[in-house]
Formats: structure tokens, sequence, C-alpha cells
């Protein structure tokens, strides 16, 4: 994992005036952004996997199947997939990112330089979210021309989705990368949340299709809020307020939960 390009200073250096926080959390942003997009699993998983695995599975289904509740099979997965961007940036790339991070001791360095203690924090949820709308949108534009993409019955409600879906993982995330004892821990957790979150939370099969024991699983599932909350508003199938009020809930517990536990 790369380093920040931010200039540091050595941590036993005489203390130096704190950063503005707005300020520093922009030119972290920047920094971050061009960091991580260099990275291959940010490529493999932010970018790559979604667009590969909804292009196979989204062609998987005829319009006759049972178990999507009369949507043609190509758009109820498109509009899925987007929850699938937010777990993955969640899920793997955030833990992994912060874990090499802390074990570098550039967390520390970013301390010696005068940035505020939440700065750095802030910025990943905003490099977070960024992400989230750039891999959505490349996500988007590829299925678009194979499949077509399903009108949107409510923007609002969709867009509220992803957003608070993405700062949810996000946060999720960054907790995971603050507890694990380095990059390696956080990324074999991270794959093994993933996995399963993504075969049942709205990657995989639909839920008609499953046992009683997945449904089960796949309704206690974080990220099958995320993709109902998503889905059901895009499709018209129903408002998705529900789901989006368990997410908004997940967001505040999350961060709540960050705050009190996260070690910089």
């Amino acid at each position: 994992m790369s380093t920040s390009t931010l200039p540091m200073t050595d941590p036993t250096a005489a203390e130096v005036a704190p950063r503005p926080l707005l300020g520093s959390v922009l030119a972290l942003v920047g920094s971050e952004l061009r960091l991580v997009l260099r990275e291959p699993l940010v490529l493999a998983f932010v970018f790559a996997f979604p667009i590969v695995t909804v292009l196979v599975i989204a062609g998987s289904f005829s319009s006759d199947d049972d178990g999507f509740g009369g949507v043609d099979p190509s758009h109820w997965y498109v509009a899925s997939y987007l929850a699938v961007v937010v777990a993955a940036i969640g899920l793997v790339m955030v833990p992994v990112h912060l874990a090499a991070y802390r074990e570098r001791g550039v967390l520390r360095r970013f301390a010696a330089a005068g940035f505020p203690r939440w700065s750095f924090l802030l910025a990943q949820l905003a490099v977070g979210l960024v992400l989230t709308l750039v891999a959505s949108a490349v996500l988007l534009a590829v299925a678009a021309p194979v499949y077509g993409l399903p009108a949107v019955h409510d923007p609002v409600r969709v867009a509220a989705a992803l957003l608070l879906g993405a700062l949810a993982f996000t946060t999720i995330g960054l907790l995971i990368g603050s507890l694990v004892p380095n990059a390696r821990a956080a990324q074999g957790l991270g794959l093994l949340a993933f996995f399963p979150s993504f075969l049942l939370g709205g990657g995989g099969p639909p839920p008609a299709v499953m046992s009683d024991g997945m449904r089960r699983v796949s309704d206690l599932l974080p990220l099958t809020h995320v993709t109902d909350a998503i889905r059901e508003p895009w499709l018209g199938t129903a408002s998705g307020l529900g789901h989006l009020l368990v997410v908004a809930v997940l967001l505040g517990v999350a961060l709540l939960v960050c705050a009190r536990s996260v070690r910089l």
C-alpha cells in the first residue's frame, strides 16, 4: 500500500501549529484519491469486480424466470449492483488502506504535521463517497449498452440510499481498519465479510429462490437493506423507505461506535 505524498515531519520533531480542519480534510482528500486509484486492489474490487460480475449474472436469467417480481432480471441486477460497489469500498478497500497506514506509522506523522485528529477519518468518508459515485457511474456506463438502464422512478430516494449506504459502509470499513493489527488481517476480514454479503445481499440469486435459512440470513445483512433501499425506488417495486431508515440507523450506529472505538 502506498503512503501519502503529503509532506510529513518527523514524529519526534517539535510540535507544529494545528492546521484548520476543513483545509486539512480537503488536502487529504486530494492526496488520498491519487493514492488509492494507484492500488490494484481498488481497481479490482471497486471497478472491475462489480462490472464483470453484473455483466455475467444479469445475462444469466430470462424475462420468464420467476423470482424477480415481474421485473426484467437484467434491470434488477443493474440496479442492485450499485450496492456491490458500496460493499467493495467499505469492506475491502477502506480497512486495508487504513490498517496499512497504521502499520507504517503514517497516521502518527499526520498528527505530527499538525493535521487535526479527525481530519483523516473525515477525508476517508469523502473519498469513499467520491469513489462510490465514480465507480457507480462507470458500472452503469458499461452496463447501459449491454442491458439498458431501467427508468429511475424515485431519483431522490435512490440518491439518498446510495449516499447513506456509502457513508455507512465506509464508516464500517474505518472501524475494521482501526481495530485489526495489520493490513493483511484487514484484507482477510474484509474479504470474509464481503463475499457472503455480496452473494446474499443483492449480488447473487434473488431472495425468492433462496432457502428459508438463506433468506433469514440475507434479511440480517446490512447490504441487503442498502440494496433494497436503492433498487425498490429505482424500479418502482416499492418505496424502499423502510430499508432507507435501516441504513440511516446503521450509519448513526457505525459513526457512534467509530467515534468511541477508533484507534489512530
